[in-house]
């Protein structure tokens, strides 16, 4: 079986921040790189138990979050920059998997949540409230392949088993934000999203091995998310500053990937 890796940093347990994990400047950035890719490396264990026979490791942070010299010799590396929808997905895969998810912008509870940036207040297609997740689940979808499994903080995987409620999901920590945040900053929203309580890497190591294992054992049980075209994506942008009004962008096409690479211009 041939399974798709997409990572992300910002859900990956011991990663505390953005500045500090998320950017090449940052003073903890070789850490986050670690714990991204060995939290990576415990999903590729579960799933090479499973049956895998070739696995693509996706490097979805912004700025790189995976080690290649740590990463399992069984996968291979799809990373850099420029890099679009569908980050390498194609129908050749029979499952996919998620590691590293944070959840969108808004969640309840949510640590380090953002949908692209902490910029963006909400992104919806044809009225679904979706994040990065979302956006990941349905570019494999339209390949015919379903995400099996999601690893993240636990508005992540809250935000998962809403979208696809038999998915089967890893929680490595949980954001203590409660509460409205809509309407905020940028830069507001950031800094009342960074509070967590995290698993050790050791333990959230083998709560992902165990669900990305079981994932795979139950690919053909879990449907793809999917949405019907045509479609309409809308995103909304958080005020510049404080009082003033949120900036909307609409998007139309028949087609998915057309959709999620179309520039978007809010006004």
């Amino acid at each position: 079986m041939k399974v798709y890796v997409m990572t992300d940093q910002e859900g990956v347990a011991g990663v505390l921040n953005f500045d500090d994990y998320g950017s090449p400047t940052g003073r903890y950035y070789e850490v986050g790189r670690e714990l991204t890719t060995r939290e990576t490396n415990a999903a590729i264990e579960g799933l090479l138990e499973a049956g895998a026979t070739e696995i693509l490791v996706v490097d979805g942070h912004g700025s790189g979050s995976i080690n290649p010299l740590l990463l399992h010799p069984s996968a291979k590396l799809l990373a850099g920059r420029p890099l679009g929808y569908p980050f390498g997905c194609d129908k050749s895969f029979d499952a996919a998997i998620i590691i590293g998810q944070h959840a969108k912008s808004n969640a309840e509870g949510g640590h380090l949540s953002h949908t692209g940036s902490t910029s963006i207040e909400d992104l919806s297609i044809n009225g679904v409230s979706v994040g990065e997740m979302g956006c990941n689940m349905l570019f494999a979808a339209y390949f015919g392949v379903p995400t099996v499994m999601v690893s993240g903080d636990k508005a992540a995987c809250e935000e998962a088993l809403a979208l696809v409620p038999n998915i089967e999901v890893a929680p490595v920590k949980e954001g203590v934000k409660h509460g409205h945040t809509s309407g905020l900053t940028a830069e507001q929203y950031a800094r009342l999203t960074g509070a967590a309580i995290h698993l050790h890497p050791e333990a959230a190591r083998e709560l992902i091995k165990e669900k990305a294992k079981r994932g795979l054992e139950r690919h053909g049980e879990i449907k793809p998310l999917w949405l019907e075209p045509p479609y309409e994506l809308m995103s909304k942008l958080r005020p510049a500053k404080e009082g003033e009004p949120i900036k909307v962008a609409r998007c139309r096409s028949n087609d998915l990937l057309e959709l999620l690479n179309m520039p978007r211009k809010h006004e």
